[in-house]
């Protein structure tokens, strides 16, 4: 008697179940982590704490600058009814499509930076950045209340810290960088007997980045001829620290190496007072009444900048921000949409490095090619642009 052959059961095959993988050292991760553009840095802190710690961790940048991986990172500064926000420009985590006209994403977003205790008071003319810092040199917002607080935002912890204090308190300041020092002019009031404040004065300080003494230096006093700090604005051309006066008429000029005062009358101040201006290879460049331009220095004069076609054409009283990003120049700037409600754009671009073109005698050209152009932001109006930065990490 044969009995019938039994069918196999089909049984569907199943990988073994995987046991979780033991956490990577943190010497393995941060090797890892410092061959990695600090673009990825904001979707990297996201995966866990440990990521997060280790990203804003003072041994990641030891390793960063012995690799020789530093990089530029571009800051941006807000202003809200909060206080103040920062940000900075980061890669996404995906390419998109975006917004109606159906075109790609330029791949760039800003991030926020997380900053424990909030951000003290800025202005855009007291804050600048030094390698890896942004110092801020506190002029008063409130002309009402001098101060001579300096503080550092440590842009690897994203942590602010204490500086060593101005000599004065400053009721108006402009700061610029030169040679790892920091140029300050600035006013103060000089005050009676009575304590009620006489007169404005006008100050001159020097911080070495290096050592983090302040150092005061004599302040302009050319042909007989006393230059007003209040409201001015500065630069750094050709190794001088120029500062604007208020009158838009008068510039002066400190020689570093000579310690001496020069007065000369350039007329780059004339579009300098929107704070829409940044140094880029030693030329100057503005954005004042809606176009570009940059200060020839040769013929003392302002040109256009050309070939920049795919900016807007921004309107008189716009704010807009440019920073030295690298050699490239970042453009920042805020709009109304169409149906604005109560929120406003922030958009960024970046712009190739500016190429000089000699034509004939001492005339020249220069033009720029926009790299990318974006929309980063969606914010309220009560928003507004301060400064655009650019660190060393």
């Amino acid at each position: 008697m044969s009995y019938p052959e039994r069918k196999r059961k089909k049984t569907r095959w199943s990988p073994p179940l995987s046991t979780p993988n033991p956490s990577l050292p943190d010497d393995l991760l941060l090797s890892i982590f410092a061959r990695v553009s600090r673009l990825y840095y904001p979707t990297l802190s996201l995966v866990s704490k440990s990521f997060r710690s280790l990203l804003a961790s003072p041994e990641l940048y030891k390793t960063r600058s012995l690799s020789g991986n530093t990089e530029i990172c571009l800051y941006v500064c807000l202003r809200c009814c909060s206080g103040y926000r920062w940000f900075t420009l980061c890669r996404k985590p995906d390419q998109t499509i975006t917004n109606n006209k159906e075109r790609k994403s330029s791949g760039y977003a800003l991030a926020r930076v997380p900053i424990l205790g909030g951000s003290p008071n800025v202005r855009s003319s007291s804050l600048v950045a030094v390698g890896s810092d942004i110092y801020n040199i506190c002029g008063s917002i409130n002309k009402a209340s001098p101060s001579s607080s300096v503080s550092i935002l440590d842009c690897r912890s994203h942590k602010w810290r204490e500086a060593p204090s101005l000599p004065v308190e400053l009721c108006s300041v402009s700061a610029s960088v030169l040679d790892q020092k920091i140029y300050v002019a600035g006013c103060y009031n000089q005050v009676q007997g009575n304590g009620y404040p006489d007169s404005r004065k006008n100050s001159f300080e020097v911080l070495d980045t290096k050592t983090q003494i302040w150092e005061t230096k004599p302040v302009p006093c050319c042909s007989g001829r006393i230059y007003n700090f209040f409201n001015s604005k500065s630069t750094c051309i050709d190794g001088k620290f120029y500062v604007v006066t208020e009158d838009r008429g008068s510039e002066v000029a400190y020689n570093s190496k000579e310690g001496r005062w020069d007065s000369k009358e350039l007329g780059m101040g004339g579009f300098m007072f929107s704070d829409s201006y940044c140094e880029i290879d030693n030329v100057l460049y503005s954005v004042y009444d809606g176009a570009f331009r940059w200060y020839d220095t040769e013929v003392r004069e302002w040109k256009d900048l050309n070939g920049l076609f795919q900016l807007p054409k921004f309107s008189a009283g716009a704010c807009v921000r440019l920073a030295d990003y690298g050699g490239k120049m970042a453009v920042l700037w805020d709009q109304l949409p169409y149906h604005y409600g109560y929120q406003k754009e922030i958009h960024c671009a970046v712009v190739e490095r500016p190429t000089r073109y000699e034509m004939w005698g001492k005339s020249c050209e220069i033009w720029g090619k926009v790299e990318w152009c974006d929309l980063m932001l969606t914010v309220p109006t009560s928003y507004v642009l301060v400064k655009v930065l650019a660190a060393t990490l």
